[in-house]
């Protein structure tokens, strides 16, 4: 059987009175769709676990809000996130919500997702742009055919640490002295941070 936890009646007793109906509004129904849910406070707000996060929901001075851990795959696009964080937008009273039997069929699903070991489609990490080699290291590695190879060779990683290595100089006379000891490095094969790369 789920257990209360008394921090989050604490945290009920202290909101603004708005909230309180909303707060023990979502706290029962959480607690009817899903008898085995475990309180507890994450990020100082009442959340709602089952196998993992399942829900959480919080109050501020002129509303509240509530939302899924796997807001995506519970709610879909019917997600109002763009005023509030939760997935129901700012909560002023219990008729903002959705009714009742529609929240507990979200606490269902959610709870399903986690039974299923379901997780969060993580977000595709943006490709780093293409470093651009400045004119002065082209034409210094036109010089040298070893480095020249070596830098065209390198992933796009380690050509860019050479670039931004070289561009960050902040006068000229250092910009020249680190292209020299770049051309150096390339003609040996090393990347730019060869001295702390385990061999």
């Amino acid at each position: 059987m789920g257990n209360k936890d008394p921090r989050v009646d604490a945290y009920i007793a202290n909101s603004a009175d708005f909230a309180k109906p909303i707060l023990e509004h979502l706290r029962t129904i959480v607690h009817r769709a899903c008898p085995d849910v475990e309180e507890t406070i994450k990020w100082r707000f009442p959340t709602f676990m089952y196998r993992g996060m399942l829900c959480g929901m919080a109050a501020f001075k002129q509303h509240c809000t509530f939302g899924f851990w796997k807001q995506g795959l519970v709610v879909g696009e019917k997600a109002a996130t763009g005023d509030a964080m939760g997935q129901f937008g700012q909560l002023r009273s219990v008729a903002d919500l959705p009714s009742a039997s529609v929240l507990a069929g979200y606490v269902r699903k959610a709870m399903k997702l986690n039974e299923e070991g379901v997780k969060l489609p993580r977000p595709a990490k943006p490709k780093a742009p293409a470093a651009v080699a400045p004119d002065d290291l082209l034409v210094a590695l036109a010089k040298n055919r070893k480095a020249k190879a070596t830098f065209e060779g390198f992933s796009p990683s380690h050509r860019r640490e050479y670039v931004e290595w070289i561009v960050e100089a902040k006068r000229p006379e250092t910009r020249t002295r680190r292209i020299e000891q770049a051309v150096e490095w390339l003609a040996e094969g090393k990347p730019r941070n060869w001295k702390y790369m385990n061999c």
